[in-house]
């Protein structure tokens, strides 16, 4: 279940701190609509970390797709002595 707060909440922020868990992030509102996330930092770490490896990959994708991803053996047993 989402936990979603006024951002006038914070002024008591013990309370908004004991509801953002880790795997439930606290949705903060103002007027109404949606402004802040509060994360767990193990949440925030792991969405960082997955942001990176997809970025990795598609990197990794057009590269093959462009033909410069390749490496003959012996460029890979060069690249593996460094």
């Amino acid at each position: 279940m989402s936990n979603i707060l006024p951002v006038s909440d914070l002024r008591n922020y013990n309370e908004v701190l004991k509801k953002c868990q880790q795997g439930e992030p606290v949705f903060l509102t103002k007027n109404g609509r949606g402004k802040f996330v509060v994360l767990d930092i193990e949440d925030y770490e792991r969405d960082r970390a997955e942001k990176k490896l997809l970025a990795k990959l598609q990197e990794a994708e057009m590269a093959v797709a462009d033909g410069t991803g390749w490496m003959s053996l012996d460029e890979l047993k060069e690249a593996m002595e460094e």
